[in-house]
């Protein structure tokens, strides 16, 4: 949990420094193993990560399709289709033919909606000018490994209160199209989003190589398919605003999250006549989450998503399909299969999804007051314990940090995590205990992506920060869950 500063890099750099060995240029090299600037995604890949980039290209694309059709021709029994086509029910060419169509439809609606966002994208943004306590317009990002800090359009917030606010007048006022369109057109949607994550991949590996925004902070590891599922540049940009990592992380598919949410109430309203709890439950609380990072869009800036990843077919493809397909199962899963819970149930789970969302606000707020305050601010009522660690950029400049050891950074090493999993939890609970497993996949998903995200951000830290790091998590030793893991 860093505070940037910046210090004098020019003797440090050749007295920390080792020369060529074994044939490799190892100049960059620190006497603790670390190098300069190299903490973000891997430079060598092994058989190990080969393997997982390899099932991740082919299963992702696979699992999304195939979740659809378990709901639309299995009634949400996930396990039917492949059962079908083991026991011999179901051929490959039946379950080919359950796919949904192609169509000119899904192309509008998909490609309008991305160039909405875009449109929205280049707006000034007016909120920050007029909303107490929001932080928008330009703000500057994190400093690279290169040692290069980037400006940011922040207009997010701005763009989800008109994007959804007219999806809301059109659905009880309006009626400019029905408000089921989403769900009507799911699958048909589907395929032209796939069709989009991939163009987007494909454009921004090639433009890595030739004509990249930031050539210091493109990485290669020499394997294609790492490369383009963890993306070579680290901040592809077209022209001064147009931020790929940005724009689709943010937009269009957390944008539309809520959007995607209301049009299954929607259909649920007109179906059965009436909205249950669960999907209340559903919407109320993954709109809270939402809004949360649009409000908190700027600071965002400095999260792992853009302060170490890069951008390739996991973010390119992922936000164009597995975010507003797979985040959405919940609402998808109670518009097929409605679901009112008994009273004393529905607000256990709204309490495990609103504690989850206080710790999760908690902690990230609690790490922003620290970087503001550069540790002088009282946490829990004291002065904080830190530990101080240096780093260094790819330029070979040194710069220090402040790794947090109280409040809670002090109980867990990620315990915003914590309280993400708990609204996750509280997502998948509010769809029942039908025995049907689908809804619970975001959960298992959920807890599968935060732990190898942590490992991930550990990994990275411990190159960037050395021995200071070990030292960290010997004093905070639990990972997620307190005295446990």
């Amino acid at each position: 949990m860093p505070v940037t500063t910046r210090s004098s890099s020019s003797k440090q750099k050749s007295a920390t420094s080792k020369p060529m060995r074994n044939g490799h240029d190892d100049s960059n090299e620190l006497d603790d193993g670390r190098k300069h600037g190299q903490w973000g995604r891997a430079w060598e890949v092994d058989i190990l990560s080969l393997v997982s980039v390899i099932c991740l290209l082919t299963f992702c694309p696979l699992m999304v399709f195939y979740f659809y059709v378990s709901c639309n021709h299995y009634d949400c029994a996930l396990s039917a289709p492949l059962l079908g086509i083991l026991n011999g029910d179901v051929t490959l060419g039946q379950f080919w033919s359950q796919l949904p169509p192609i169509t000119a439809d899904g192309f509008k609606i998909v490609l309008s909606w991305v160039a909405f966002q875009v449109f929205l994208n280049y707006l000034p943004d007016l909120f920050h000018k007029c909303v107490p306590g929001y932080v928008g317009g330009i703000q500057p990002g994190a400093i690279t490994p290169s040692g290069v800090q980037l400006l940011y359009r922040v207009n997010g917030l701005q763009a989800w209160f008109i994007s959804n606010g007219l999806f809301l007048l059109n659905g009880l006022v309006f009626k400019w199209v029905s408000p089921t369109i989403v769900f009507d057109h799911w699958g048909e949607m589907l395929w032209v989003a796939n069709i989009l994550g991939y163009i987007v991949s494909v454009f921004v590996y090639i433009k890595a190589y030739h004509f990249p925004s930031g050539a210091k902070d493109c990485k290669f590891s020499g394997n294609f398919l790492y490369d383009f599922m963890m993306g070579i540049e680290f901040n592809p940009r077209i022209g001064k605003w147009f931020d790929f990592k940005l724009f689709f992380n943010g937009r269009p598919g957390i944008v539309a999250w809520t959007i995607i949410n209301m049009s299954y109430a929607f259909y649920q309203y007109h179906t059965y006549g009436y909205v249950t709890n669960s999907m209340w439950i559903v919407n109320i609380l993954q709109a809270m989450y939402v809004v949360d990072y649009f409000w908190n869009e700027a600071w965002y800036l400095n999260t792992i998503d853009i302060h170490h990843d890069h951008f390739g077919w996991m973010l390119g493809w992922g936000d164009c399909v597995w975010l507003p397909w797979m985040y959405t199962l919940q609402g998808f899963y109670l518009a097929y299969k409605p679901v009112d819970l008994p009273l004393p149930v529905a607000a256990a789970v709204l309490a495990l999804g609103l504690a989850g969302y206080f710790i999760f606000r908690a902690v990230n707020a609690q790490k922003d007051y620290f970087r503001r305050t550069n540790g002088q601010g009282l946490i829990w009522g004291a002065k904080p314990k830190y530990l101080e660690a240096t780093y260094y950029s790819s330029d070979g400049t040194e710069r220090k940090s402040k790794l947090l050891l109280s409040g809670w950074w002090g109980v867990t090493r990620h315990m915003n995590y914590t309280g993400d999993l708990m609204g996750s939890a509280a997502y998948c609970l509010a769809c029942g205990f039908e025995g049907d497993i689908l809804p619970y996949f975001y959960i298992v998903f959920m807890f599968i992506l935060l732990t190898h995200r942590c490992i991930r951000d550990e990994a990275r830290c411990k190159a960037k920060y050395g021995k200071v790091w070990d030292e960290y998590m010997t004093k905070v030793p639990r990972r997620l869950i307190p005295g446990v893991f």
